[in-house]
This record gives C-alpha cells, structure tokens and sequence, in this order.
C-alpha cells in the first residue's frame, strides 16, 4: 500500500530567504501561492512545502520541524565538502563532538545535519549495508571508523 512519502512542511520566517537557500540545496521550486511554496525532493513523486507564518515561532523539537533528504552512501562520503561549496554549514547532533557524517550500524544508515536559515533541522541520510556480524554495534562511528571497520569484517 504506501510506497514512499509524498509531501512534508516546514515553517518558516520569511520566503525571501528560505526560497534560495532550498533552491541551492537543488530543490526546484514547484508552485508558490500566497505565502506558501512546494519543492520538489523528487519531482513527481516527493515534495516540500514551506509556509511562511508565525509558526516558526514553535520552539524546535525534531517531530515538527526536521526532515531527512535521502542520499547515496557515495554522495555521503562527499556530504561536508558539497555543504561547504554552497556555504552550508553542518551542525551537531546527540551531543557528537564533531559535524561530520557518522554511521548508525544497528540502524543500517549514515547521517550529517544543518540547519535551515529558520533553525529546522535538515538531515541528509542514505542507507547503509551492515553485514550481520556488525548490526549489534548502536554507537555512532563516524565514515572512516566505519570504513575501517568493514575491511576488518
């Protein structure tokens, strides 16, 4: 029955701003009506809607005001350098000590976070393959560590 997700929200302070900075993520703008916009992720298949309002003013918590963009595990490896060519900064996540991308084994998926200019959280995750003998690992590793630790498998 369902096979992916269609749409997501995220509020925002002011489309002026927020229009640009999803744009250079490489989102393509789909419609805009009043102070409302719909991006497409996936054109077709998944978009993003912002609204403009005084719903920004929500304080964060990541069941309002977070999404994760899917990516490839390859991409993943690139994520840091990509942010910074389009002056994107990472930001921390779960008390890590550094902001780069990390790999939840017992999860099979990898992670690095920013913010959007509004302070909703932004994810780019991708899939990770874990072989059997490493699922039971919960600690998050960064993408050396991990890499390192597939050769030794």
């Amino acid at each position: 029955m369902i096979q992916g997700l269609y749409e997501a929200h995220l509020p925002v302070k002011d489309l002026k701003v927020s229009i640009p900075f999803y744009e250079k993520l490489g989102l393509k703008l789909a419609w805009r009506e009043g102070s409302t916009v719909f991006f497409w992720i996936e054109e077709g298949k998944s978009w993003l809607g912002l609204w403009e309002g005084r719903e920004v003013e929500t304080p964060y918590h990541p069941s309002l005001r977070h999404i994760a963009f899917r990516v490839a595990y390859e991409d993943m490896k690139h994520a840091l350098e990509w942010m910074a060519s389009i002056g994107v900064e990472p930001s921390a996540f779960g008390g890590r000590p550094t902001f780069e991308p990390f790999v939840r084994p017992n999860q099979g998926n990898a992670s690095v976070y920013f913010n959007d200019p509004d302070g909703n959280s932004l994810e780019l995750m991708c899939y990770v393959e874990v072989p059997e003998s490493l699922k039971s690992i919960t600690d998050k590793l960064s993408l050396a560590e991990w890499e390192q630790l597939l050769k030794q498998a």
